[in-house]
């Protein structure tokens, strides 16, 4: 049984969100990979396996190069959920700047 993590678990660590962004530009295999980062290999394999459990990257096999590809689908479930936060907020904070405005005239 393949396991399915969570997006939101996944881009919550910051080599895995420089990860997507450097294969967002250019496909790399993990040797590739590691290599620009400071960390050992085993770690960079294992933050991959984390992006690929939860769909974020796929690996293809090209001869005997594995190379990962960003598949930013996923991330559109967290796209939503920012922005109907961001509304969510933006709505509150208007209706508090309004409430101090009245009472600000009130004081005068």
């Amino acid at each position: 049984m393949k396991i399915r993590r969570d997006v939101y678990q996944a881009i919550a660590d910051p080599t895995r969100r420089e990860i997507i962004n450097l294969i967002a530009a250019q496909s790399y295999n993990v040797n590739t990979i590691a290599e620009k980062f400071d960390m050992t290999r085993q770690a960079i394999s294992l933050h991959v396996k984390i992006l690929e459990e939860c769909g974020l990257l796929v690996i293809k096999q090209s001869g005997r190069e594995r190379f990962c590809e960003v598949q930013l689908d996923q991330l559109d479930e967290v796209v939503t959920w920012i922005d109907q936060s961001r509304k969510l907020w933006t709505r509150r904070f208007e209706k508090l700047d309004k409430y101090l405005q009245q009472q600000k005239s009130k004081g005068k």
